[in-house]
């Protein structure tokens, strides 16, 4: 076994503090991405993306693996490309969290800063423009528009949250960035069971501090986005979604 058969099988975890309010027959649980090799759920779609590439022959032993991303898909791309000896080159919004840029540069990536307050639009813009100069030495897996995204939650986070929950799940609730944790993961369990609701989150205004994840209405709409696909869209402000992240910490 290597570090990429790591990818996938996460846990999950009933939260009991923040729901005690709720009924006891009301049961919600976390997905636990951060179980995945390179810290997130985004490991599971830059792998499937990278294989998918090296099968087609796009990605050869000689080029470089491009792409624009808020952090952590920069952070798989990162990781898979130490682990399958490819460099990689990513574009990313300058205000990212130093965190998330020494990660990257811990697993050899290159770093491009595109502005910051243009967020991530401004690197996937960028991205384009880098790649269109010399598209020849890059790979570019283009989450934003590569169904492989999407397929690899299909393909895996939603068989294992059906299997995790004996088949009783009846409601999934996933942020939108790329969207192809909705979309995969969404398309699976309503082919499963149809009564399934799927709940799309998203920032509630286009000027929001949420890192990575899209107001659809006014950013560049992923190619892979199915609105079909939820039954809900719900706005979420900043303020909550940082209060409930300290919240889920501390309880």
């Amino acid at each position: 076994m290597d570090i990429l058969d790591l990818i996938g099988n996460t846990p999950q975890a009933r939260l009991r503090r923040m729901t005690r309010h709720l009924p006891d027959d009301i049961i919600i649980e976390a997905k636990l991405e951060r179980f995945n090799p390179g810290g997130s759920v985004k490991d599971r779609p830059a792998l499937k993306m990278i294989r998918d590439g090296i099968e087609s022959g796009k990605l050869t032993a000689e080029k470089i693996i491009l792409d624009s991303t808020s952090g952590n898909t920069g952070i798989a791309l990162a990781m898979i490309g130490a682990a399958l000896a490819y460099r990689v080159r990513l574009v990313m919004p300058g205000n990212v969290s130093d965190e998330r840029k020494r990660i990257c540069r811990a697993f050899g990536a290159d770093l491009i800063f595109s502005d910051p307050l243009e967020g991530s639009d401004g690197a996937i813009i960028k991205c384009r423009e880098i790649y269109e100069q010399d598209s020849q030495q890059y790979f570019k897996p283009d989450q934003y528009n590569n169904p492989a995204n999407a397929l690899a939650h299909e393909q895996s986070t939603g068989p294992e949250i059906w299997r995790d929950t004996q088949g009783k799940v009846t409601h999934f609730i996933a942020a939108l960035g790329t969207t192809g944790t909705l979309v995969g993961t969404g398309r699976f369990l309503k082919r499963s069971n149809c009564e399934v609701q799927i709940i799309a989150a998203e920032p509630d205004s286009p000027f929001h501090g949420i890192e990575g994840l899209k107001h659809i209405e006014s950013s560049i709409v992923p190619g892979i986005y199915d609105a079909s696909v939820h039954d809900e869209k719900i706005g979420i402000s900043t303020e909550l979604a940082y209060e409930t992240t300290q919240r889920l910490a501390r309880e």
